[in-house]
C-alpha cells in the first residue's frame, strides 16, 4: 500500500514588519506575513520564512503568530538589524502609501538558517524582500527547490528594478499584480502571459474589481461594496484566496469571486488582518 502523498504546503517568503499609521498605531504587516496569517485563519498550515530583530517588536511578532497558532520555525532572529517598520499614510480614498527604511531584519534572511522545508510546497513571494543581496540569495535557494511559484509583484518605490522583477517572473507559474504595476512594468496582461508562459495572471484594479487571465481565456469581476476603513492589505487578502483556490483546485471564476469577496471584507478592517472570529465561514 502506497504512503499518502504529502499535502502541498504554502511557503511564504519575505517581509514581516509593523505598519505605523499617522495616528501612531502600529499594526502587524508585510505582504507575506499578511498572506500567511490569512491562510492560517482559512484553515491551512502556512510556513512563513522571514527575519525579525532581537527586540521588543520581534518578540511581539513571534507572540502574535504563536497565539494565532502559526508555525514560527521559519522566523529568524537578527542581533544586528531591527524588526521591520513601515510608515503608512492613507489618502482620502483609503489608498495607502508606504515609506520603507533600508537595512531592516527582513533584508537579511539567511538560507543557512531555514527550517525543515516540505517536499511539496507552493512558494509565494514578492519583490521587496529581495532589495538586499542577503535575502535575494535566500530566495534563490528557495526557488532552487523547484516549488511552483506565485509571485506577487507588489512594487514599492524606490525598491525595485524592472530587470530584477522580470527575473523573478521567469519560472513562476502564477502572478498577481495591480493595474498600476502592470503599467510600470510595461506589460499588457496578454504580453505578460506570453512572455513568461504563465498558467494564471491576476490583475487587480482596486474599486473597479479584478481580472484573471489563463491560457484558455479570462474572467473579470467587480469589487464588492463595503464599509471602507482602509485598503491596507486588500491585495494580500486577494493573494491568500488565490493560494487557497490553487490548492483546492477551484476554477478561475470561483477563485476570482471568492478573492474579491474576501478582500472586500478586509477593507472594512483597520489594518490588514483579522482575529480568529473574522475567518469563520470565509474558506
Amino acid at each position: 500500500m502506497e504512503a499518502p502523498q504529502e499535502v502541498m504546503r504554502p511557503i511564504l517568503f519575505g517581509e514581516v514588519l509593523f505598519d505605523v499609521f499617522p495616528d501612531g498605531r502600529a499594526v502587524l504587516g508585510g505582504a507575506p506575513f499578511n498572506v500567511a496569517w490569512h491562510l492560517k485563519g482559512l484553515g491551512l498550515d502556512p510556513l512563513l520564512i522571514s527575519r525579525v530583530g532581537e527586540d521588543r517588536e520581534g518578540d511581539e511578532i513571534l507572540k502574535a503568530m504563536d497565539d494565532f497558532g502559526m508555525d514560527i520555525s521559519g522566523i529568524q532572529r537578527d542581533p544586528r538589524h531591527p524588526t521591520g517598520c513601515v510608515k503608512v499614510s492613507v489618502d482620502d480614498g483609503g489608498r495607502p502609501a508606504f515609506a520603507i527604511p533600508p537595512a531592516q531584519a527582513f533584508d537579511f534572511i539567511d538560507p543557512g538558517d531555514f527550517p525543515a522545508l516540505p517536499s511539496r510546497g507552493l512558494l509565494y513571494h514578492g519583490t521587496l524582500a529581495v532589495r538586499s543581496p542577503s535575502s535575494e540569495r535566500a530566495l534563490r535557494a528557495l526557488r532552487g527547490r523547484r516549488y511552483p511559484v506565485l509571485v506577487d509583484v507588489n512594487l514599492r518605490a524606490p525598491w525595485w528594478e524592472k530587470t530584477k522583477v522580470e527575473g523573478m517572473l521567469d519560472g513562476a507559474q502564477w502572478v498577481k499584480a495591480n493595474g498600476e504595476e502592470m503599467e510600470a512594468l510595461g506589460y499588457s496582461p496578454e504580453a505578460m502571459m506570453a512572455r513568461f508562459g504563465l498558467a494564471l495572471l491576476a490583475v487587480t484594479h482596486g474599486e473597479e474589481g479584478a481580472v484573471l487571465v489563463t491560457p484558455e481565456g479570462s474572467c473579470q469581476g467587480k469589487a464588492i461594496p463595503t464599509r471602507l476603513v482602509d485598503t491596507v492589505g486588500a491585495g494580500d487578502a486577494f493573494s491568500a484566496m488565490l493560494i487557497l483556490g490553487l490548492l483546492e483546485g477551484w476554477v478561475p471564476r470561483e477563485m476570482l469571486d471568492r478573492a474579491l469577496a474576501f478582500s472586500s471584507r478586509v477593507c472594512a478592517l483597520r489594518g490588514a488582518v483579522g482575529d480568529k472570529g473574522f475567518y469563520s465561514g470565509s474558506s
